[in-house]
């Protein structure tokens, strides 16, 4: 079985697929990092769309995914986003916790994992 890697670096990939699964590595704001957890969320969520789209799948066939929340009071504020982003009927096992990230500007990370 092959394993397929994309967007990949000396440290990472963006992109794993083996096995008709799709992993995405955990990822965070570039263009919002200081802006709201909202707008955060939905560049993440654009990255993660593009993603996918790279490793042969789209979000409707997510099956897992983790959320780290600098401050885990702004749940509310991020399921906004994430509950417009999701396909109806075929939301993801999901993990949401609070975790110091990179720096306090990014306030949220994402990882998903799908089917192909």
């Amino acid at each position: 079985m092959s394993i397929q890697r994309f967007d990949n670096g000396p440290r990472m990939s963006r992109v794993v697929v083996h096995n008709g699964t799709v992993y995405l590595a955990g990822l965070t704001a570039d263009a919002t990092v200081g802006h709201s957890v909202a707008e955060q969320t939905q560049e993440i969520l654009n990255k993660i769309d593009r993603l996918l789209a790279q490793g042969g799948t789209d979000k409707s066939k997510l099956v897992q995914a983790t959320i780290w929340l600098q401050d885990i009071r702004t749940v509310d504020e991020f399921n906004k986003v994430w509950d417009a982003w999701v396909v109806a009927g075929s939301t993801p096992a999901r993990a949401c916790i609070e975790a110091r990230l990179q720096s306090p500007a990014k306030m949220i990370e994402i990882q998903v994992t799908a089917a192909q």
